[in-house]
């Protein structure tokens, strides 16, 4: 299906395109959308009998993803009276490198993006007009021609303990399995924990819970805000304070992608960025970014407004084993400048004290 009519006279360059490599960017256009040109052009479309769709969301296709896309959706309905129509948001499934092959850790796929890259390539191709992502699977850097101008609002960051024998990882006996696909939490468990054992243990929140009921491990670990979005976190056993567990870069929220000329678009996130996680994710990644973080590297951060209203960093990187673990902390006012100041300052803090031999160590 050939692209939706656009606004002409929204399609103007109003990005900063020097920044579109930046892991911070986040455009703010200005809001000109046309919603009357825009109801003209459903009205066309409508008594020609076509299907109308004025946007089109790529998506990968488990549970979490598509409930996040259809929390999407309906904020564009909500907040823009012509995508209200019947059709006028229609949602792609696209399938990522990262759902096809279940059988590997992730580190041993290699690569960034594989979560993301099929669905960017799709976004640049034309066949989709906005692309929603988890923020933690977007790499630092977004490809060319693309850019992220909307977070939506953050969930929450910490991370659930499920076991059906236990109340907590400090409960779980010696020699006991936690089944978990990140090296974020392998790490933080075994540095606390190390008569524990961690295993490889991949797929969705479904797929996991079942292969937890069978007896595969005794525990796992899942991000609570991915159990609120599908209605399930009465399955929590218990949550993690981000004391005990430091959330991953980004996580809990979520991030939705346009081409970087198509301003139509962009006047459309841009009503729904929620500036508070536009700014706390910004701080994340350049610290993330600093330390060129790949599937092989535990890398955990976290910014929030404190009770002061300032903003509140900690950063860590650690060795997969938990033997080796690097932390930091930075306080300062929340504004994006400074925030993504703080971040890089954090990352290049941790990078010398770890020294040049520690990421050698990891490849």
């Amino acid at each position: 299906m050939a692209p939706p009519p656009r606004c002409a006279a929204a399609i103007t360059t109003t990005a900063n395109h020097s920044l579109l490599g930046s892991p911070t960017c986040l455009a703010r256009p200005r809001r000109r959308c046309c919603p009357v040109s825009v109801r003209a052009a459903v009205a066309v479309q409508a008594e020609a009998g076509a299907t109308v769709s004025l946007i089109r969301i790529g998506t990968r296709g488990s549970p979490l993803a598509l409930a996040q896309a259809h929390e999407t959706r309906d904020k564009l309905k909500a907040a823009h009276s012509e995508l209200a129509e019947e059709g006028a948001v229609e949602i792609v499934i696209i399938k990522t490198t990262g759902d096809m092959i279940l059988d590997k850790p992730l580190a041993d796929i290699g690569g960034k993006g594989l979560f993301t890259k099929e669905i960017d390539d799709a976004l640049l191709q034309g066949r989709i007009d906005i692309a929603v992502h988890s923020m933690k699977d977007v790499p630092t850097y977004l490809p060319e021609g693309t850019i992220l101008p909307c977070n939506l609002p953050r969930e929450d960051v910490r991370d659930a303990f499920i076991c059906l024998s236990a109340n907590s990882l400090a409960e779980l006996p010696a020699g006991s399995v936690v089944g978990s696909a990140s090296l974020r939490r392998q790490s933080q468990i075994l540095y606390k924990y190390p008569s524990l054992k961690v295993v490889n243990f991949r797929g969705n929140v479904q797929t996991r819970l079942r292969k937890l009921k069978e007896g595969d491990v005794q525990a796992t670990l899942l991000a609570l805000a991915g159990l609120k979005r599908l209605n399930m976190a009465e399955t929590a056993t218990s949550v993690l304070s981000v004391e005990e567990m430091l959330p991953a870069v980004a996580q809990g929220a979520i991030g939705i992608a346009c081409r970087s000329n198509d301003d139509t678009m962009m006047n459309y996130l841009s009503s729904l960025n929620h500036e508070d996680t536009r700014l706390a994710v910004a701080c994340e990644r350049e610290f993330l970014s600093v330390l060129d973080g790949n599937c092989r590297t535990p890398i955990a951060a976290y910014a929030s407004r404190d009770k002061d209203g300032n903003c509140s960093f900690r950063g860590l990187l650690a060795s997969p084993d938990g033997s080796i673990v690097y932390e930091t902390s930075r306080t300062g006012p929340y504004d994006f400048d400074v925030m993504v100041e703080m971040g890089k300052d954090a990352g290049h803090e941790l990078k010398a004290k770890a020294g040049p031999g520690f990421f050698d160590s990891l490849q």
